[in-house]
């Protein structure tokens, strides 16, 4: 059903969740020893965030069908009305809409982990069942 693997969706809602902790910078240089300062940095969303980074550099780097299939899965998650029904829909939805970068797209919705993961459980999967059959 899924053309993108259950453990980069998994990946991607961990990573995705690091990102959203991130809190807005309040001092732009701590000029200090970031062990000095509790390591409070990593959770400012500061422009160069490597977390931000690498999160569209994974999904930049997937094939159509795997980032048509993340869209889909989002879209899923997102709608409270959608079911395992409505899946061929949303993928054929996202593979029609198109979009310039899908990172970007995704990464700007506030709550794409718990979609993704909303997503997924409508289709009957999750990441618990990932991390169970690789224990």
């Amino acid at each position: 059903m899924l053309q993108i693997s259950l453990e980069t969706v998994c990946y991607i809602i961990l990573k995705a969740r690091e990102f959203d902790v991130k809190e807005d910078v309040v001092e732009d240089d701590l000029g200090s020893n970031p062990a000095d300062d509790g390591e409070m940095a990593v959770l400012a969303d500061y422009p160069d965030d490597p977390v931000y980074d690498e999160l569209v550099e994974l999904i930049d780097s997937l094939n159509d069908d795997e980032r048509t299939d993340l869209v889909a899965l989002a879209w899923l998650g997102r709608d409270d009305s959608a079911t395992a029904q409505d899946w061929p829909d949303l993928v054929a939805e996202a593979r029609q809409e198109g979009r310039g970068s899908t990172a970007r797209y995704l990464l700007g919705m506030p709550l794409l982990p718990d979609y993704l993961e909303e997503g997924l459980a409508r289709l009957g999967l999750s990441c618990e069942d990932f991390e169970a059959q690789h224990l």
